[in-house]
């Protein structure tokens, strides 16, 4: 149960072709599909932590990428309940990262509304639409463009320098359980490849999800 490893990466920058790596790998991996059967994210949002962890889809796979373990300061959390586990932070260039944001829902928020204004800071926003009270229901209700530009990258680059500081503060005394990666790097599978001493990794690049140059 302790050697997990866990994408904490935003979402839209690479998180899926990081699951790939390691699915090509020979490693069991959660990703988004078997989060979306479960609920994962919703059971996050509720604290229901316990009931994530006890499930035989988390038991019985090693790899978790996308929602929800990216979500908040659910890293946090994570760190000290598997004390063996292994986080991985792959970041981009903020401006393509939230060119992809706004492009991949064609100009509206991604995935449910309510949990994204929580991660995103537009409770308020939410609010004002009057929506009922079921947060499974609402998915891309709000708008998501230019204007938001400067209000979202502040908060991607504000959250992964936080995950920096938090693993430098507290994986003592050689900060090894994390890995912080650039999408932009052609390297960045060799390095995961060395980082997890992988004897059989995929030669070429991976790309299912962002591109970086997209």
């Amino acid at each position: 149960m302790d050697n997990k490893i866990f994408v904490i990466s935003f979402q839209r920058t690479g998180t899926t072709s990081t699951g790939e790596f390691f699915k090509k790998s020979g490693y069991k991996v959660a990703d988004y599909w078997v989060s979306r059967k479960l609920n994962w994210t919703p059971q996050w949002f509720d604290k229901n932590y316990e009931l994530i962890f006890n499930s035989p889809e988390f038991i019985n796979n090693e790899v978790f990428e996308d929602d929800p373990w990216w979500c908040g300061n659910f890293y946090k959390y994570l760190f000290y309940r598997f004390p063996s586990s292994k986080f991985i932070l792959i970041e981009r260039d903020a401006n393509k990262w939230f060119d992809s944001m706004v492009s991949h829902s064609n100009g509206k928020s991604l995935g449910n509304t309510y949990i994204h204004s929580y991660l995103y800071q537009r409770v308020n926003e939410y609010n004002s639409l009057n929506m009922p009270n079921d947060i499974l229901i609402h998915d891309n209700a709000l708008p998501l463009n230019e204007n938001y530009r400067t209000h979202y990258t502040n908060i991607y680059k504000n959250k992964n320098l936080e995950i920096k500081h938090f693993f430098k503060r507290n994986d003592l005394p050689h900060s090894s359980r994390l890995i912080s990666l650039r999408l932009e790097d052609s390297n960045k599978w060799d390095k995961l490849t060395s980082y997890f001493n992988i004897n059989s990794s995929p030669t070429e690049d991976v790309w299912v999800g962002a591109n970086p140059n997209k």
